[in-house]
């Protein structure tokens, strides 16, 4: 099963891979050009101790995002490759 949600709520070292970007103007161009764009895979790398920004990676970079930034922004889980058929490691 997939879930799709905010990039807010992704937690330390969780995957996901952008599915929209919700922002207009000038704040969803400097979004888009930052790489996150749909289908673009990212991984969750650091939060800061009020959990705001977060640090993400992608496509070879590290990048810090506001979370008032992040919100505009939904993802999609991506499946561990770790895992079993049942989901069990």
């Amino acid at each position: 099963m997939t879930t799709e949600l905010p990039l807010r709520q992704l937690s330390l070292n969780q995957k996901a891979r952008v599915t929209s970007v919700a922002a207009h103007g000038e704040m969803g161009r400097r979004i888009r050009d930052m790489g996150l764009v749909p289908g673009a895979e990212i991984r969750v790398i650091g939060r800061a101790p009020l959990q705001d920004p977060v640090a993400l990676r992608l496509k070879g970079f590290t990048l810090s995002l506001r979370n008032s930034e992040a919100d505009y922004i939904r993802v999609m889980l991506e499946e561990e490759s770790d895992q079993g058929p049942d989901g069990q490691a």
